[in-house]
């Protein structure tokens, strides 16, 4: 009996190691555990490639309905920054739940909405989303550093916002367990949490609701998985629309697609922004990390370089252009374009991105540049912690083109005497 690695199967196939280990996931190919490593008989993989199985990822992503989308045009009001700008920002109050260091929050306070509320789990996120928000930005707002699924931590937040109006709940409720890389666990706690996010939801009633989550969520249990999200809150009231963005679409140098649900309890169409740039006009990594290139390390502005020896550097000089430096890795440790947009950035301790010159990985400060974080956006802890904030952050421009898409939406309902009307 012949056994192969993830890894093999991935090369026999000519496909990444995430698509055998989805089709893995779903069951469509069998596999064992081997001293808790994933090993896959021959004849079983032989099988699978007989019957066209491998083309588990494109079947997956294609797996459900069309999305209904209503398509915005922000291009007129992208000038508008309200994170520089006090004379930008709007009344619209938000609240960012599972805030992490603030990537989203920071992209809705470019649309010029306020912050008034968020929670956050991790400490280390929580004192830079302090030391953003509240010290060099002066937003007054109650930050929680506690688990959201605890009731006395809800009614905190609920006494910090007590008599203000909220016009929009936001959150990126955790996203690990429904992740197309490696197993999707089903029944993974985090993947309740959006259920913790609803009930507040539900007791606050914010004009609008913003969710966001990774293309996972979309073919988990079939399409299900969405399906339960979106009748849920139509159970408490709100109307869901949801497609997937492009993060390169709204000017960050960088593809990263994320699922967003937007949805409305006031009876006005969701709309989605629509995209600002194509392929052709995507911003580059060179665009955006240009300017560090001769820049000494400055733990200041988190621009803290990896320490590597010769061997090392040598070896990631010869990485070539879009692949990794380790042979049994699909989407890590990679050599980024410099004429492209970067791969996604991720929370795995700076091993997804290789500086495409210089032969080294990427710094903080040049990921969170990726991200398109603004250069005053100074993450605290260590090294360690700050790349785990910018790979799990929602890159602040995709949340600012989201934020300007609810800004028309609540600019429309509160200007027009036919659609204002008092709702409960």
């Amino acid at each position: 009996m012949s056994i192969i690695t993830i890894a093999e199967a991935a090369e026999l196939a000519g496909k990444s190691q995430k698509t055998i280990r989805r089709a893995v996931a779903a069951k469509k190919l069998k596999s064992t555990k081997i001293q808790n490593k994933t090993r896959i008989e021959k004849d079983d993989f032989d099988e699978w490639m007989k019957n066209g199985c491998c083309g588990t990822e494109e079947q997956d992503n294609n797996s459900y309905k069309k999305d209904e989308v209503n398509w915005i045009d922000i291009s007129d009001s992208w000038k508008i920054d309200g994170w520089n700008k006090k004379k930008d920002r709007s009344e619209y109050n938000f609240i960012d739940l599972f805030s992490g260091a603030g990537g989203l929050s920071c992209g809705l306070v470019m649309a010029g909405l306020n912050p008034v509320a968020s929670v956050e789990i991790m400490p280390e996120a929580v004192a830079t989303y302090e030391r953003n928000f509240i010290k060099a930005k002066g937003f007054d707002e109650k930050v929680e550093t506690r688990d959201i699924r605890e009731q006395c931590v809800k009614e905190n937040l609920y006494k910090a916002v007590e008599g203000k109006h909220i016009d929009v709940i936001a959150g990126g409720f955790p996203c690990q367990g429904f992740s197309m890389s490696g197993y999707r666990v089903v029944d993974d706690p985090r993947n309740s949490l959006y259920k913790e996010m609803k009930s507040i939801v539900e007791h606050l009633r914010p004009d609008f609701v913003v969710m966001e989550n990774v293309e996972g969520l979309r073919s988990m249990l079939n399409g299900k998985v969405e399906e339960k999200i979106i009748e849920d809150y139509k159970d408490i009231g709100y109307n869901i629309n949801i497609t997937v963005l492009n993060s390169a679409d709204y000017y960050t140098p960088q593809t990263r697609h994320r699922v967003i649900f937007i949805g409305n309890r006031i009876g006005v169409t969701n709309y989605h922004p629509k995209p600002l740039l194509d392929e052709k006009h995507y911003r580059t990594v060179g665009q955006a990390i240009g300017k560090y290139m001769d820049c000494p390390e400055d733990k200041s502005i988190n621009h803290i370089f990896a320490k590597t020896s010769p061997t090392m550097q040598e070896r990631l000089k010869a990485v070539p252009v879009g692949k990794s430096l380790y042979s049994n890795y699909s989407d890590a440790w990679k050599k980024v374009d410099w004429n492209k947009p970067s791969c996604t950035v991720k929370e795995n301790h700076g091993g997804v991105n290789i500086h495409p010159i210089l032969s080294r990985p990427m710094t903080p400060r040049e990921l969170a540049t990726l991200q398109s974080f603004p250069d005053d956006f100074i993450f605290e802890g260590s090294k360690k912690w700050q790349l785990v904030q910018i790979g799990n952050a929602v890159p602040c421009f995709l949340g600012k083109a989201i934020g300007l898409s609810l800004r028309k939406m609540m600019d429309n309902y509160h200007n027009s005497p036919k659609l204002c009307k008092n709702v409960i």
